[in-house]
């Protein structure tokens, strides 16, 4: 059987819990086939879709070939993780002139929709922008986008092609599971070396500004990222009420002890305007960004409100800052615009 053969054969294996085979989706990376023997590379990063795809393979041509191997090129590419430290960091990601970290306290407060506004507004600028969607356990950038039904690719240097929409390359532990709800149980060791694989096996290009979604807290992720990248600002994303900003006051605290700079607050949800009336209303409170700027003094970027045409765009992968009425663009350009004075300022 020849390797066109192969191939074709190979279309009848769905990827797991989708509607599309393992040769549309160009996860077949190699076939190696003889009269006894047959070969196949496969690019696939989720474990259990893996095992899943290779239990289908060797059931699939149990009758053609005697010897059957499956691999995967995650597998054969394992690397040391030679960590750097906080106040003299690797650089990971040496194709970005700019890394901007944004993070929260806690989660639930808007934080990727305000990293994936900033990257698009960045974008809008005339920037190359690359987004890394490092929150591994609550993954929403591809969503965001309207990637989530992407899958990883490798291209011809061997380097896995980031996806793309709006003028941003991204990247995300969403587009490598089999389905949108498959839930990433992996210890935080696991967690971080796919983190580093997403910095150094990406083909990311040159990039003006690498954005990183974080994930909430104050945990591994952040450490890491903070040792492994030469971080030139962190973006503190709060709501007003008194529990987010205490824990954004921890996580402040975490960038200052790692010698992080801070490029500013961004209070979201900070306001509701009622479309009828027009009426003010602040539903989480009020107050809660200029507390922390005066306590800490960090610059309060800007103030993004509830709104209903925000949560909408955000849902259906269309940014705000791109598609939503001017109010709200203007919104993002002008906090984007504080923090690019507040990196000047910085640099």
């Amino acid at each position: 059987m020849n390797k066109e053969k192969i191939l074709e054969k190979l279309k009848d294996i769905s990827y797991p819990k989708l509607d599309k085979n393992i040769v549309e989706l160009k996860t077949v990376d190699l076939i190696e086939a003889d009269k006894k023997s047959l070969k196949i590379t496969l690019c696939v990063l989720n474990k259990e879709a893996f095992e899943e795809i290779q239990k289908n393979i060797k059931n699939l041509f149990k009758d053609d070939f005697k010897n059957i191997e499956i691999k995967t090129k995650i597998q054969n590419s394992k690397k040391s993780v030679n960590y750097g430290t906080t106040f003299n960091p690797n650089n990971k990601a040496p194709y970005a002139k700019k890394v901007i970290a944004v993070t929260s306290g806690k989660g639930g407060v808007g934080k990727s929709t305000v990293s994936a506004n900033i990257s698009v507004a960045l974008a809008q600028k005339g920037y190359k922008v690359g987004l890394l969607d490092a929150d591994v356990y609550g993954p929403n950038i591809p969503r965001m986008f309207n990637v989530q039904n992407e899958k990883l690719r490798w291209n011809e240097k061997d380097k896995i092609v980031p996806s793309e929409n709006f003028g941003i390359k991204l990247m995300s532990v969403a587009l490598t599971t089999p389905s949108e709800d498959t839930p990433l149980v992996w210890r935080s060791s696991v967690a971080i070396s796919a983190l580093i694989q997403f910095l150094e096996d990406v083909d990311w290009g040159e990039l003006d500004f690498l954005v990183i979604d974080m994930p909430p807290g104050t945990g591994d992720v952040q450490l890491t990222m903070a040792q492994e990248l030469p971080i030139s600002t962190a973006v503190l994303v709060t709501t007003p009420q008194n529990v987010a900003c205490d824990d954004v006051s921890r996580a402040i605290m975490m960038f200052k002890e790692t010698k992080v700079p801070i490029g500013g607050i961004i209070e979201n949800m900070s306001y509701f305007v009622a479309p009828d009336t027009k009426k003010v209303y602040h539903i989480f409170g009020k107050g809660g960004a200029e507390i922390l700027s005066q306590k800490y003094g960090i610059k309060i970027l800007g103030k993004i409100p509830l709104s209903i045409q925000i949560r909408e765009l955000c849902d259906e992968g269309k940014p705000p800052v791109a598609l939503a009425n001017e109010d709200i663009k203007k919104l993002y350009q002008e906090i984007t615009g504080e923090l690019l004075k507040k990196i000047k300022n910085i640099s």
